[in-house]
């Protein structure tokens, strides 16, 4: 099973990281307003990017990294990962 770490933009265009094994389906899930705490007071307006990790602690991991950057950070990492490049 892969697991994947992904970062969506919200309304008011803050950003929330998150861990899923179903990209699609979690975003849904947020976008309905059965997704985390957060999304349900900030609804997402996208998923900026996803990245696949190779097991549940690793995206555990590259979460809890993700969640230390700033904003400005946070999307120039989402541009790296849609440019192919799936590094932190």
């Amino acid at each position: 099973m892969t697991w994947f770490v992904y970062l969506l933009e919200c309304r008011d265009g803050s950003l929330y990281t998150g861990i899923t094994t179903d990209v699609e389906r979690r975003f849904a899930e947020h976008a309905a307003g059965k997704g985390a705490r957060y999304t349900r007071a900030h609804p997402p307006s996208r998923l900026l990017a996803a990245a696949p990790q190779p097991d549940r602690a690793s995206a555990l991991r590259a979460e809890l990294a993700i969640k230390r950057l700033s904003p400005a950070a946070k999307r120039a990492l989402s541009e790296r990962w849609l440019s192919g490049d799936g590094g932190l």
